[in-house]
């Protein structure tokens, strides 16, 4: 007998912004963070704690219940909601994995920016603040400092666990430099250092970026290991290194810039030299990797023209430039290192 077909998956994705607006407001509100601070509470405290409506309370609450990112003992005005094990490791703020960065920039960006992903579907036009500034996105962010801030904590967030894993599963012995381009807060490098104490490490980034990476870094305890640089990628030869590191900074650009940065990186290697490309890579046969399918729709979103790609792609395009080898080492369910040896 044929099994009875019901529209229930295509509601459950069509319907399903409403549960990540949930999880990006609970974020934007500090709510995990107030109750690891000040313990479990009641809704009417934690109500009250947070500055919320009464008539908001229970339905809020317990709708992180009910989606597994609040637990609750009891029920009603008596119940005592409390984070559970995943919330309390990752969504309370100034903890070492806390990945709630991306997710405030979610719900103060890229949250209303998809709301125009028709309009980018039919122009192929960025639908982020260019809309409206005409300023390149990068530009927008650089010109404010508590914005960029938040960018580069989002960017830390979401890339520690995948760049700690690299730092475990990749063969360092060989080596002893690394660049990491576009360094940001210095993390690539810090996940290295940290690990192979033999590596000393550059982090390479625009020069308003190079004071918040030396604060992070001095903070970490790994000055003396860990160099900053500053120039743009574009105009200015990467600094010499064994390996050359790239983490979620291809897929920012159009093939040209990206085949720029390849083959910039090329020149800053010696014989036998790695660069490191960290992505949501595609898988080659594009049917699986769902995470990797909508970062690329977002750059479609925030820059028109740069999207995310396959390792058959980044392997293609790293051979023009004269790269012998290559592999693809997978970091978590979404995420690989792709690898070129000169």
């Amino acid at each position: 007998m044929t099994e009875p077909i019901h529209p229930g998956d295509i509601m459950h994705t069509g319907m399903f912004f409403m549960r990540s607006k949930v999880l990006l407001a609970a974020v934007k509100l500090q709510l995990f963070t107030v109750l690891e601070e000040h313990g479990p509470m009641t809704a009417n405290d934690l109500g009250n704690r947070l500055g919320l409506h009464p008539r908001a309370w229970y339905d809020f609450f317990d709708a992180l219940v009910a989606m597994g990112f609040l637990n609750r003992d009891g029920d009603g005005p008596e119940g005592v909601y409390r984070n559970t094990i995943e919330t309390a490791q990752f969504l309370v703020r100034d903890t070492p994995e806390y990945v709630g960065g991306m997710l405030e920039m979610c719900n103060d960006r890229l949250f209303r920016f998809w709301g125009d992903l028709d309009d980018a579907l039919r122009t192929g036009q960025p639908q982020n603040e260019i809309r409206h500034s005409q300023k390149p996105v990068f530009e927008e962010l650089y010109s404010d400092l508590p914005r960029l801030e938040q960018f580069m904590s989002a960017m830390a967030g979401i890339s520690i666990g995948q760049f700690r894993t690299f730092a475990n599963m990749f063969d360092f012995s060989k080596y002893n430099t690394l660049c990491d381009v576009g360094g940001a807060t210095g993390l690539m490098s810090k996940c290295v250092a940290e690990r192979h104490p033999h590596m000393h490490c550059i982090s390479f980034d625009l020069p308003a970026v190079e004071p918040i990476a030396k604060r992070h870094i001095e903070e970490a305890g790994l000055s003396d290991r860990i160099e900053t640089a500053s120039g743009d990628f574009f105009n200015d030869p990467l600094p010499k290194a064994d390996i050359i590191s790239m983490g979620k900074i291809l897929h920012d650009w159009n093939l040209e810039k990206k085949m720029h940065l390849i083959q910039a990186a090329y020149d800053a290697l010696p014989e036998g030299g790695a660069f490191v490309a960290i992505e949501h890579l595609i898988d080659d046969a594009r049917r699986e990797n769902v995470s990797g399918l909508m970062i690329s729709l977002t750059m479609l979103i925030e820059f028109g023209d740069a999207f995310d790609f396959t390792g058959a792609d980044f392997k293609q395009w790293c051979t023009q430039v004269g790269f012998k080898h290559f592999e693809i080492i997978p970091l978590d369910p979404q995420s690989s290192a792709a690898v070129a040896y000169k």
